[in-house]
């Protein structure tokens, strides 16, 4: 009996990309989760980023992490916010923060199987390649915040 292959990490790192490249199009655009996902799983495979493809892309991974963005945002918005400044919501926020917000809070609140510190890692990676350090920034004290509440014993 053979135990399953883990994906490499660049498949993660790739999917975590793909997810908040999925909900900053699905929030900005008001496109259909199941119409976005289609697209996405079209391109998972390729490595020609500048096309819109995310790389080699573990994509059930990115499709958990949209279905459970979609599925949770209701539980994920408010606890954000209540982390977030009261002078700048998450409604307030750039839409590829918020997409990368509303992400790795998913992983951290609801994947127990990911280590909240990789999760807060990899989503840094990930904002590092939209900005500077300002939003770098105040990701990682949102998600250290929420990490050390929902997760102590990480700690």
């Amino acid at each position: 009996m053979s135990t399953p292959r883990r994906k490499p990490p660049v498949a993660r790192s790739a999917a975590r990309l793909g997810a908040v490249q999925a909900l900053y199009q699905m929030d900005l655009a008001g496109t259909d989760v199941g119409e976005v996902l289609a697209q996405f799983s079209s391109r998972a495979s390729g490595d020609a980023f500048e096309d819109g493809q995310c790389g080699p892309a573990d994509f059930p991974f990115l499709k958990e992490v949209v279905d459970g963005v979609v599925r949770e945002q209701r539980t994920i918005d408010p606890v954000l916010n209540r982390l977030l400044d009261t002078g700048w919501p998450l409604a307030r926020l750039d839409a590829t923060l918020r997409a990368i917000l509303r992400a790795a809070a998913y992983e951290i609140m609801f994947m127990e199987n990911v280590p909240s510190r990789v999760a807060i890692t990899e989503y840094l990676d990930v904002a590092h390649a939209f900005f500077d350090e300002q939003e770098p920034k105040l990701l990682n004290g949102v998600l250290n915040t929420l990490a050390r509440q929902r997760r102590p014993d990480e700690f």
